[in-house]
């Protein structure tokens, strides 16, 4: 570990850097000046596209020069616009000074004042942000949340046949298929990934206060509107806010923030049961040359992966609900609170996917025990009491409920035998009483 990751505040940049390095190309403070480098340079293009006079002696040959600036974009570019920042105080302003001398070296001198032509930051930050999220949800976030969805469909078609004691209340209950319990999961967690889908990335683009004052003021005759619309939707791929402050509403942004929080908590509702199966031994777990699960007790092998993406996904939704509660709330047409929050967004997506990949590599370590399962079942066999009284219900027999209740609510114990002796003691046929029988634990599980 680098002296930077051993003094880092942060253990997403500290401890677990390496797991979600990844992530810095959209959330660290190089990847917010890179994408603002973007949104200006395709800004002006799109500017001279419009036909302004004033442009006429930019080229269309020059694109690729002028996108060379970010699709060759380096740390050494970044210090430098940080550099600058350091006498404007202020960063976007940074980002156009640094562009008017990329202009000046390209010869470009006549037309560099249409770089941030009209515009306030906030055109540059509320699409600079919801661009750098919607490329990390494309080729991060998404595909992860879908790869582990894989890994448990992998395992619930291995263990689909595996019958299983439910709990319910903590109670044994009618049982169960393994493999069924882990495509609830599976289900709820693909129900969540086509909502987030669903939600616009949405941004904002009309000047200082929304109304396009200074564009329509220098170009009256000119559709501002449309331009905006055309440049957000078809050149940037996002969804543009017709009507705004300074600053975009945040209120998509709150809803995929949300969104997130259920994709979470959903997993950590996985972490606890695959914990809880682990402390009823119905999963071992591989067991890896010179680790340690306890300084104190060496026959320990701690279900800890899911556990750490327990704690990282608690930190990433207490995040995600700040974010969600603050960031639709700005007084009149704007205040700066949303400036310094916006810069966390990367943060609780990091221990997200800290979370994520904990999952996976405890899913990998999982042996199943069939014994002890096949044991508790045994072990309670008066979880058939439902499919008794039910078989008899059909049958007419009076009181079913009441009768099973009277001999399985008892402290002594009810296995095979005392169910097979109640059902001697029926009044029915022997047909129907070879039916009950053939009851268990085992395989009364249903259907799925």
């Amino acid at each position: 570990m680098t002296k930077a990751k051993l003094r880092a505040i942060s253990p997403v940049d500290g401890r677990y850097a390496g797991k979600v390095q990844e992530l810095s190309d959209y959330f660290s403070e190089y990847a917010l000046i890179k994408y603002r480098v973007i949104i200006e340079v395709e800004y002006f293009i799109a500017l001279f596209e419009a036909k302004l006079p004033q442009l006429s002696s930019f080229s269309k040959d020059q694109y690729q020069d002028l996108r060379d600036i970010y699709e060759h974009f380096s740390d050494e570019d970044a210090a430098s616009i940080k550099k600058i920042e350091q006498t404007t105080n202020h960063d976007v302003k940074a980002v156009e000074y640094f562009l008017k001398e990329k202009f000046e070296d390209l010869g470009l001198s006549e037309v560099k004042e249409f770089i941030h032509f009209g515009l306030t930051s906030q055109d540059i930050n509320n699409t600079s942000f919801p661009l750098m999220l919607r490329n990390c949800e494309e080729h991060i976030n998404l595909p992860l949340v879908k790869q582990l969805c894989a890994h448990l469909e992998e395992l619930a078609a291995e263990w689909k046949d595996i019958p299983l004691l439910a709990r319910t209340h903590g109670q044994p209950a009618s049982p169960s298929k393994l493999g069924k319990e882990i495509m609830v999961f599976v289900e709820r967690l693909v129900n969540q990934v086509d909502l987030l889908k669903e939600l616009p990335i949405a941004a904002k683009f009309g000047g200082a206060t929304g109304n396009f004052n200074a564009h329509h003021l220098a170009y009256p005759e000119f559709d501002w509107i449309e331009f905006a619309n055309n440049f957000v939707e078809e050149r940037l791929g996002l969804y543009r806010y017709q009507y705004t402050t300074q600053i975009e509403h945040y209120d998509f942004l709150a809803a995929y923030f949300d969104n997130w929080k259920r994709i979470n908590t959903i997993l950590i509702d996985l972490c606890r049961d695959i914990w809880t199966y682990v402390s009823m031994d119905y999963f071992k777990q591989k067991i890896k040359k010179g680790e340690i699960g306890s300084s104190a007790m060496p026959h320990k092998v701690n279900p800890i992966d899911f556990e750490n993406a327990e704690g990282n996904l608690g930190i990433a939704n207490a995040l995600f609900e700040h974010l969600a509660a603050k960031l639709p709330i700005s007084r009149l047409q704007r205040d700066l609170t949303d400036s310094t929050v916006l810069r966390n967004i990367g943060v609780p997506i990091a221990h997200t996917l800290i979370a994520i990949k904990s999952i996976e590599k405890g899913l990998g370590k999982l042996l199943l025990n069939e014994a002890k399962i096949a044991n508790d079942l045994d072990s309670n066999w008066m979880v058939i009491a439902e499919a008794i009284q039910t078989v008899l219900r059909r049958e007419g027999v009076p009181n079913p409920y009441e009768q099973l209740k009277e001999l399985t609510r008892t402290n002594t114990h009810v296995g095979q035998k005392e169910i097979h002796a109640f059902i001697d003691g029926l009044t029915v046929s022997e047909a129907l009483k070879k039916e009950l029988k053939n009851i268990s634990p085992s395989n009364y599980v249903g259907v799925f």
